[in-house]
């Protein structure tokens, strides 16, 4: 029993229980509007995206997450503007401009001299985040919490149905943009936890398990935030004893949640259609 415990011995594994616990819970709610919406790749996008505003944001001696923000926003307002001007499809205009900014970053990373640790915004770093960053993340998630929580049902109309939000007089447009920007503060909230490379998972993952087992919105924000934030617990717990890497553990966990929702789900499960269509 002792050794089970162990790990809510050290200061470091609490800190890291809550703010994975608390960019867990900020990806799942968002990830239910990118699940609904089919923006999915989305969050993969403005996710790598980010790389050349964090190392030019080194550069000129600015806050990291300032040039996070910055070029997450230049994704998704570039993809809006391309596919509006051209007709090639979404997902390929994001694919396009995310590898490119991606590429970018990693370009402008490798004639970066620095002791800066840049690989933990890739990898994550969450056993070891300064301080400052650990207030940076509480903030930020918050904020992106507060609008969502204010504004849901306004983003959940634009979701399901934007003609109708239209005709009720919803600024429709404004309100992507707004979805945009809150996905962009996500991942510059996550980038140091999860890594950028990760949070997509966390991002996509708990909104498609949630959409499985729920029926109403609301109760798939409920199960998607409680999915995310038990893997996440989950899965920083088990990394103590693999010595593994916490960020990878918990994608793991979501996955394994998932594929069990999958096979299991009581309405939409694989193992209860296959039931079901064998039966007289």
């Amino acid at each position: 029993m002792d050794a089970l415990l162990e790990p809510f011995r050290y200061g470091f594994m609490l800190e890291a229980f809550a703010i994975g616990a608390l960019v867990a819970a900020v990806s799942a709610v968002l990830s239910c509007f990118l699940v609904l919406r089919g923006w999915s790749l989305m969050g993969d996008a403005v996710s790598h995206a980010v790389l050349p505003g964090i190392v030019l944001a080194y550069w000129a001696g600015l806050p990291l997450a300032v040039g996070a923000f910055a070029s997450g926003l230049l994704c998704a307002f570039a993809t809006g503007w391309i596919k509006a001007r051209s007709r090639i499809k979404e997902d390929t205009v994001m694919g396009v401009v995310f590898t490119g900014l991606f590429a970018l970053g990693l370009v402008l990373m490798s004639r970066t001299t620095t002791d800066l640790h840049l690989d933990h915004i890739l990898f994550g770093n969450i056993l070891g985040i300064p301080r400052a960053q650990l207030i940076e993340t509480t903030v930020l998630s918050g904020l992106v919490l507060l609008v969502v929580g204010v504004l849901r049902r306004d983003l959940l109309l634009v979701s399901f149905d934007p003609a109708h939000a239209r005709a009720l007089g919803r600024p429709v447009a404004l309100l992507n943009y707004l979805l945009l920007a809150l996905l962009a503060l996500a991942v510059v909230s996550a980038m140091q936890a999860a890594g950028l490379i990760l949070v997509v998972a966390m991002l996509v993952t708990p909104g498609a398990t949630a959409f499985l087992l729920a029926r109403r919105f609301d109760e798939m924000l409920l199960k998607a935030v409680l999915v995310s934030v038990l893997s996440a617990l989950g899965g920083i717990y088990a990394s103590f004893f693999l010595n593994g890497s916490p960020a990878a553990c918990i994608v793991v966990a979501q996955a394994l949640v998932f594929v069990a929702a999958l096979l299991l789900a009581p309405r939409r499960g694989l193992w209860r259609r296959a039931g079901s269509a064998g039966a007289p």
